[in-house]
């Protein structure tokens, strides 16, 4: 009889997670239940699943809604009818339509209208009326006996009690963006809209019992037919599971001739191995459609990492999937996939951000839009966003919520029953966690099912443009779909760009991906040990800088392992300390037993990684490597608390006993295991990010220029702009300003000159930047001010901009010159220009001007002004005594000594003590261009605060620690550029 039932999936309606709905519904003996969720059905295999362990007869299906206007129910008889749903939902959201105000006589489908929706003679063999208990009234007089097929009982089940109604108001308020007063009645539910015990329906209706047997009857027909935790991915990449497999062997073969040569008797045992297991899990499809994936980007030259826990296979490595080789690093197959594992592998393959859609599009094409989809995940209310909504909805002015959101809810000194009432509807929000707000786009996960993907979901069209799951994560998992990762990331920009870059300004052509022969060059391993690694991804951050100089980092395995132990619960843990002084101390190791020596004397006796806990369980307790990495996911979490997780433990013991290990060591080595679950992290994707550093560092070893005009394109990196910029000075190129006849819409290099992109100049309008371009691209360099006026006609303010930042340098005339004649040039706003072919170009207007003053300091405040920094260093547009300051470079003969110095503020990093009180790192520059870094304990940065960028008079102590020099800062003042004063 409940056959119109919501969860909080209606988004901004409905209130109750599909878990409080089931089991209310088994509270009250109920034995059948329909989800009809509004034009939505991302949790209705959470639903099913959740039923069926209940004892509940799942039914399935939709209410679609034009807006707020109710139109029809739609349930599913069978799995096509399911599909059909799916199909005609996915159909309206995508090409965002509203729904026929009769359903269509989709297959396997019932359609239910409310009472008075349609004319009983005219309804169809599929459609049905729903009457609800309050519609009864209106039955005098009605021959309900000679349309008894056509009834049923829809009475709405939205929220759990009365209290959740005046959420659910709130919620549709949210919804509309207006205030709850100016909600109108259609477009909410109503205070009944809650389960009614079954007895008392029946009792409702006992004059109508033919609509309750009707009603029982339509639930009956339907059946959702469907197993979970089936695996439902695309079974096969050519259509044959047998030749899926020896196209992979053909494959890992023909990669390990590329990698290791013809004859490798290792690479080929573990190459055979691997294949036995991936044959026996039937995985041959997801692993050649990812290598399929990255065929295509090197057609395409499309710069790609695969990183992750898929560089534990050496299959992926000789598929060039990854640039990890596991036989140099002794990684683990069973680590990424072992007999005990259900769901395919986890490829997670990194590209840029300008080629990720150009990918997705190829999936997509390749495997058809009925098959594909992109991954959903669901966004949920957090805490300060509910708030600042409901302070909105009961009318609070953005002081006040601000001042919530500040300071929390002041009710006790003031009895404001509008702060009561959002502390308490938002605590009933936070009591469901995870409340869902709206849908989005997983970060990089595909969906490719073997069936239609509308078997499973709907799917609707956002922005982006590529079909959407209305599934997250782990409702895909619940019934076996399973993502492929397709990311992107800024750092795989800079690689992709600079080869680019540097195959047009240098005519040459680099392998990327032949790691090993940068990993052994003496001119990376220098700039590695120097650390002059600023653009380089995941080795250019301040405490990684210090990281790598602490361990005098000057080759592959330290950087993999430096790449595990900067992570935050590692360093907090203390275990980073140990390791440094370890690494610097190894003859003081001591070993907990000579097995743990042998397997962990690379890492000097400490589990730097996940593999380290699959390796000693294996070794030490004699384990089955499947077995020891159930060991490695149950201290991650996934089985703490549980009989698995105790099996687990005693296995352990028991073997440690068998082999006559020291109980005392076995407790202290299972103690090592077990805190280490906090922070752990697989040593392949450790050596996945030292790979993307190794690429990074070669480029920017032997191509300097290049690949820093690259970082500064893809703004993205762990610094500002500006610092790139002073990179990119180091390298000996001359940077110009942004020019009209020169730049492009992004930083260009041509030789050794670098031109400013317009991209940078604050306030420029894109579309005036691109007409520039163009019209000199079609039309040929502009002559002069009055050319560029004729050609382009900009507006006052955007010309003057172009003025100001040095466009027209090419001239020889002052920019006061230019801004004087261009106020003779400029058109009246709103008439465009048109360009005309002209024999005769305009002659250039002659000014007899006066002698106007000119200070050095003009441009350079201009360039602040419109690119945010001056493009000469900023020590030489200061008018500042700088004679006194000690510079970096002589910081070490002032250890546990004061130390005065002036810095340029490059970046911040606030972290909290023990105490909870905030402390501070910070990086600056001298002027010399080295980097000074400083710590600023709670009470300096309390009495010296930072304010904003800019130069700071630094006084503090020189604290070296293996012979990194870092200065607690006791003094801090911040200066302009003419202040001269001294401290």
């Amino acid at each position: 009889m409940y056959l119109n039932c919501k969860t909080f999936f209606s988004l901004r309606y409905g209130t109750m997670p599909a878990e409080m709905l089931i089991k209310k519904a088994a509270q009250l003996g109920i034995t059948t239940l329909a989800l009809t969720n509004i034009n939505i059905t991302s949790d209705a295999w959470e639903f099913v699943d959740l039923c069926r362990k209940h004892l509940i007869k799942p039914v399935l299906g939709v209410e679609c809604r034009n807006q707020s206007t109710f139109c029809y129910l739609l349930l599913a008889r069978d799995q096509e009818g399911w599909y059909h749903i799916n199909r005609f939902l996915s159909d309206h959201l995508s090409r965002e339509i509203p729904f026929p105000d009769r359903a269509p006589a989709l297959p396997g489908t019932w359609a239910i209208y409310k009472w008075g929706a349609v004319p009983p003679a005219l309804l169809l063999p599929h459609e049905l009326l729903g009457v609800n208990p309050r519609d009864l009234n209106r039955f005098f007089r009605v021959d309900t006996l000679s349309i008894r097929h056509q009834l049923v009982i829809m009475h709405p089940v939205t929220f759990q009690d009365n209290d959740h109604y005046e959420l659910h108001r709130v919620l549709r308020a949210i919804d509309q963006n207006i205030l709850i007063s100016q909600l109108e009645p259609h477009t909410t539910g109503t205070v009944h809209d809650q389960f009614v015990h079954p007895a008392k329906m029946v009792e409702r209706f006992e004059q109508y019992p033919h609509i309750v047997s009707n009603t029982l009857r339509v639930l009956e027909t339907c059946e959702v037919e469907m197993a979970l935790q089936t695996p439902r991915n695309r079974k096969s990449f050519l259509g044959n599971v047998e030749e899926d497999r020896q196209l992979l062997r053909q494959l890992a073969y023909q990669g390990m001739e590329y990698r290791y040569g013809k004859d490798h008797a290792e690479a080929s045992r573990r190459i055979e191995k691997e294949l036995d297991i991936i044959a026996q899990q039937e995985f041959e499809a997801y692993f050649l459609i990812t290598w399929d994936i990255i065929r295509y980007a090197q057609e395409r030259q499309f710069f790609y990492v695969g990183r992750g826990s898929g560089a534990n296979s050496i299959v992926a490595y000789c598929l060039k999937i990854t640039d990890v080789d596991p036989i140099e690093l002794n990684l683990f197959f069973e680590r990424f996939l072992n007999p005990y594992r259900t769901s395919p592998p986890d490829f997670d393959i990194d590209f840029s951000w300008r080629d990720r859609d150009a990918i997705i599009r190829y999936v997509f094409d390749k495997y058809g839009d009925t098959h594909t989809a992109l991954l959903g995940t669901v966004t949920t209310f957090q805490t300060n966003a509910i708030i600042r909504e409901m302070g909105k909805v009961f009318g609070l002015p953005k002081k006040e919520i601000d001042q919530i959101l500040e300071n929390g809810f002041n009710i006790q000194l003031n009895e404001d029953h509008i702060q009561r009432k959002i502390q308490h509807f938002s605590g009933l929000m936070d009591q469901e966690k995870s409340f869902p707000n709206h849908l989005s786009i997983h970060a990089g996960g595909i969906l490719i099912s073997d069936a239609p993907i509308h078997q499973y979901c709907t799917t609707y069209l956002p922005p982006k443009g590529f079909s959407t799951a209305q599934l997250d994560m782990l409702q895909a998992e619940r019934i076996g779909l399973y993502k492929f990762d397709i990311l992107s990331q800024r750092g795989l920009g800079h690689i992709r760009d600079t080869i680019d870059i540097i195959r047009k300004n240098k005519q040459v052509d680099i392998d990327i991906h032949n790691v090993k022969a940068f990993t052994v060059d003496e001119k990376v391993k220098e700039n590695l040990k120097k650390v002059n690694t600023i653009g380089c991804f995941y080795i250019e951050s301040p405490g990684m800088r210090q990281l790598l100089q602490k361990l005098q980092c000057d080759n592959y395995l330290t950087l993999v392992a430096a790449s595990s132990i900067i992570r935050p619960g590692v360093a907090q843990s203390g275990m980073m300390k140990q390791y440094i002084h370890s690494y610097r101390n190894p003859a003081s190791v001591t070993y907990l037993h000579p097995v743990i020596e042998e397997l962990l004397s690379d890492t000097f006796g400490i589990m730097v990684y996940q593999e380290d806990v699959i390796k000693v369980a294996h070794t030490y307790a004699n384990m089955e490597l499947a077995d020891a990495d159930s060991l490695r996911r149950a201290m991650a979490g996934k089985y703490r608390g549980t009989k698995d997780f105790e099996k687990i433990q005693e296995r352990f013991f028991a073997n440690c006993a068998q082999l006559g290990r020291p109980y005392e060591v076995s407790a202290e080595v299972w103690r090592q295991i077990a805190s280490f679950a906090n922070f752990s992290f697989s040593k392949a994707h450790s050596a996945s990010f030292a790979v993307e550093s190794y690429q990074s560092l070669y480029l920017k070893t032997y191509f300097p220029a290049e690949f820093m005009v690259a970082v500064i394109n893809n703004f993205g990196g762990f610094y500002n702009r500006e610092l790139y910029f002073r990179e990119l000075k180091k390298t000996g190129v001359n940077i110009h300003p942004p020019c009209i006849n020169n730049s492009d819409y992004p930083t260009n290099i041509k030789g050794q000159e670098v031109y400013v992109g317009l991209i940078h100049v604050e306030g420029l309008e894109q579309a005036l930047a691109e007409r520039i371009l163009e019209e000199r691209r079609q039309c040929g360099p502009y002559l002069h001010l009055e050319d560029f006026c004729s050609r382009i006609s900009p507006g006052a303010e955007q010309l003057e901009l172009l003025i100001r930042i040095g466009c027209f340098q090419f001239t020889g005339q002052t920019k006061k010159q230019l801004l004087w004649k261009s106020s003779l040039l400029v058109r009246q706003p709103g008439t465009a220009a048109v360009h005309n072919l002209s024999l005769f170009q305009p002659a250039a207007v002659n000014c007899e001007l006066p002698e106007l003053a000119y200070h050095q300091h003009e441009d350079a405040f201009d360039e602040i002004d419109l690119l945010g920094f001056p493009l000469a260093s900023p020590f030489e547009v200061l008018n500042h005594d700088q004679s006194a300051y000690i510079p970096a470079r002589d910081f070490h003969r002032y250890v546990n000594q004061p130390v005065t110095t002036l810095g340029y503020l490059v970046t911040t990093k606030t972290m909290r003590t023990v105490k909870g009180e905030p402390m501070c790192f910070g990086t600056f520059l001298d002027r010399e261009g080295q980097f000074i870094d400083t710590v600023h304990f709670p009470d300096s940065l309390r009495q010296y605060p930072f304010q904003k960028g800019g130069f700071y008079i630094l006084k503090g102590k020189a604290i070296s620690e293996y012979n990194v020099i870092t200065l607690e800062i006791s003094q801090m003042k911040k200066i302009g550029y003419f202040e001269d004063k001294k401290f």
